[in-house]
């Protein structure tokens, strides 16, 4: 086929079906060359979600003082410590806790903090400094790490119908799969099973024609791989009837089926509450504490938590003090949950957010964020950190 004749035919080159989801997945990533079969789940909470209306720090005073009308009240909080406590809209993850199953590492951040979304999520996504611009992701740097010569596509897969900038290396990139059915019908496309079928891709060009090429002939094997080993699980747990739980449960049968994956990647947005905050953040917190909950249920029923390891983050906490609507504004530090079947640490890892000693009203934080992907990466991913966050952090002790 002529190069114009495929640029004008194929509507795959027009970006009808090549979206960001099937941009050339990563190269490198064939389990016999990676170590162990360990799962690595990250959950984003967009938006800014406020700590301290999350992990209610109800022991102290100055929580009440800052926050008159918004604060959670301690009738209402399920207590975990005596100076913290869950919102009650997390009632879910109670047991989760009382299991083991559970950390919450306060007062997570990282040095001169900046309060845009866009900028701070870039910095969490990348795993940079304040003042370093990075164009790639630290989940993607870490499959540039591993191998050279591998070909399985699918190591890190994102449920969702675009890829986070933390999925995207140099040379490799995690694949998003929001659905695997729909992904398969739409590689079955007769025009682009056709064009599949007639190119070999170790003979293919390194031209952009070529590139493409290839492109086509990764995501059409990647889709069969996840459709036929995912279709031979069937979940039997109950899940709540939301979006992000049906991105947990996605996650959950692609575990459960022994997908050769090893990071999932699922989002949860709504969490900029400068207004009318209780209500708002009160129904995102219901919607994430009861997906989570089915999600790590049905892992244990699977026998698979002790192989899987929960981190959820969001790019900032809120400022201490509530705001005039009822509301907060864009703070900084903020807590970090990890979920899994082998914590060393379990339940508080560390001290309380300290509220006396704030800088110009926000949190200080104490533990470094790169510190926690250090320990995802040192200890459950077995890759060391320094190649991959650009400088070594020395980790935490929660796994």
């Amino acid at each position: 086929m002529k190069r114009r004749d495929f640029l004008r035919n194929s509507a795959l080159a027009s970006g009808a079906l090549l979206i960001p989801s099937f941009l050339k997945p990563l190269e490198a990533m064939a389990m016999g060359d990676m170590s162990g079969y360990k799962n690595l789940v990250i959950i984003q909470l967009s938006g800014g979600n406020d700590g301290l209306n999350t992990i209610v720090p109800y022991g102290n005073d100055i929580y009440y003082q800052k926050r008159k009308t918004i604060a959670i009240q301690q009738p209402d909080i399920i207590k975990l410590t005596d100076v913290q406590g869950l919102n009650p809209n997390l009632s879910a993850l109670k047991e989760i806790y009382d299991q083991g199953w559970m950390s919450i590492i306060n007062s997570v951040g990282y040095p001169n903090p900046d309060r845009s979304h866009f900028r701070s999520m870039d910095i969490w996504q990348t795993g940079s400094d304040a003042n370093q611009f990075l164009t790639t992701g630290w989940i993607g740097r870490y499959l540039d790490s591993n191998c050279n010569t591998c070909t399985d596509p699918y190591a890190a897969i994102e449920v969702d119908d675009t890829l986070s900038l933390a999925m995207k290396g140099v040379k490799m990139k995690g694949i998003a799969v929001e659905n695997p059915a729909k992904l398969y019908q739409a590689t079955r496309d007769p025009f682009f099973k056709q064009l599949v079928h007639q190119h070999d891709s170790t003979h293919l060009s390194e031209d952009n024609l070529g590139y493409l090429y290839k492109t086509m002939i990764e995501t059409y094997s990647s889709a069969d791989y996840i459709q036929q080993t995912s279709k031979t699980y069937s979940t039997t747990a109950l899940y709540p009837q939301t979006a992000f739980a049906n991105q947990l449960k996605s996650v959950a049968k692609f575990i459960n089926s022994g997908l050769k994956t090893r990071v999932y990647y699922v989002s949860l947005s709504g969490f900029d509450t400068h207004t009318g905050q209780q209500n708002q953040q009160g129904r995102q917190l219901k919607i994430y504490g009861d997906a989570v909950a089915a999600f790590i249920k049905d892992l244990k029923q699977a026998n698979k938590l002790d192989d899987t390891l929960v981190m959820a983050f969001s790019e900032f906490g809120r400022r201490v003090e509530q705001n005039a609507s009822n509301g907060t504004d864009h703070g900084t530090a903020n807590n970090v949950m990890i979920f899994g079947g082998k914590l060393k640490k379990q339940g508080v890892y560390n001290n309380a957010p300290n509220l006396s000693q704030l800088d110009n009203g926000d949190m200080k934080y104490e533990v470094d964020f790169r510190d926690v992907y250090a320990t995802l990466l040192d200890k459950w991913l077995n890759v060391n950190n320094s190649q991959i966050l650009n400088k070594s952090f020395s980790g935490l002790n929660f796994v």
